[in-house]
């Protein structure tokens, strides 16, 4: 007897132990996701009793609706705009705090603040800065001689000024990420570029990069699954109500998530068609993520 409960222990209780884990993502992931899928299939609206079966009608709507593709080139535009200088900034970061400096935890700390600041606090202060009359950013160009840019208005304008917000408040978090790939790499490589007289640039491109490529990989996908669902900076940069919801008055800086809220919440409760959103922007996720594992696959079998 003692046996048999000996072995059913040793058994069953690992799965026991790691089952919590995997009842929540039912109930909280995979349940609420593949509700979604079932709800996008339905004219679904929550002021109406009735909900017909549509098939793929809300697919081939969403498609064949301008306003998706003008939301989907502002999400990639801002994910370009806020990614790209984003990672290169964190890299030299990571890079000059991995370097012997007097204390380092509180640099360490510093780059975090921005990540653990409210978003709602960033993009006021962000919304001050560039104001249109009375914002630094205008003051400083004036400085030099040019002129003030109603930055809400412009498409260009109001992608820059969003994807300012969030590398402001993603950069410091991803050299963290990097810092701690960077101190894995051994410190003789360094000690033998210093004493062949490379530059700190050149430690950088040859030993640093290379070495923390995985990782590099990593943040990019992360940012871009982020980037893919940014919300709260344009909504924001808006001052909220319609404005805010449709991306500015002529939705020049409308994302991905607020069509998909514009939908859901703001006409009609229109939730199939809003469901049917939230698919596409997780079949893109996905497709972010298929070509992280491909590259990262790709990086390996090279070695």
């Amino acid at each position: 007897m003692r046996t048999w409960l000996y072995k059913a222990d040793t058994s069953l209780s690992p799965y026991v132990y790691i089952s919590p884990f995997f009842i929540l993502f039912a109930v909280f992931g995979l349940f609420p996701l593949g509700y979604t899928a079932w709800v996008s299939l339905h004219d679904w609206s929550l002021l109406s009793d009735e909900h017909s079966f549509v098939g793929l009608g809300n697919y081939s709507e969403l498609l064949a609706d301008p306003y998706f593709w003008n939301a989907l080139r502002n999400t990639l535009s801002i994910l370009a705009l806020s990614t790209i200088p984003q990672l290169i900034l964190a890299l030299i970061l990571a890079h000059l705090v991995n370097r012997p400096l007097r204390a380092k935890t509180l640099w360490r700390l510093g780059m975090l603040l921005p990540n653990v600041t409210s978003v709602v606090a960033v993009v006021v202060i962000f919304s001050q800065l560039f104001g249109r009359d009375f914002g630094l950013i205008n003051w400083l160009l004036e400085s030099f001689g040019l002129g003030r840019i109603d930055w809400q208005a412009g498409v260009a304008s109001s992608h820059v000024a969003i994807a300012a917000m969030i590398t402001w408040r993603w950069t410091g978090y991803n050299a963290l990420i990097f810092l701690a790939a960077m101190q894995a790499v051994p410190k003789e490589l360094y000690e033998s570029a210093t004493l062949d007289g490379a530059t700190a640039g050149q430690q950088l491109r040859k030993i640093t990069i290379p070495s923390i490529r995985p990782t590099i990989i990593f943040v990019v996908i992360v940012s871009t699954i982020y980037g893919l669902q940014v919300f709260a900076e344009p909504q924001l940069f808006a001052g909220g109500g319609p404005n805010g919801i449709i991306g500015g008055p002529d939705r020049q800086f409308q994302t991905l998530t607020l069509y998909m809220y514009e939908h859901g919440f703001n006409r009609g409760f229109e939730f199939g068609y809003a469901s049917a959103t939230a698919w596409v922007m997780f079949g893109l996720i996905v497709l972010a993520a298929a070509v992280n594992y491909l590259i990262t696959r790709r990086i390996r079998s090279s070695r």
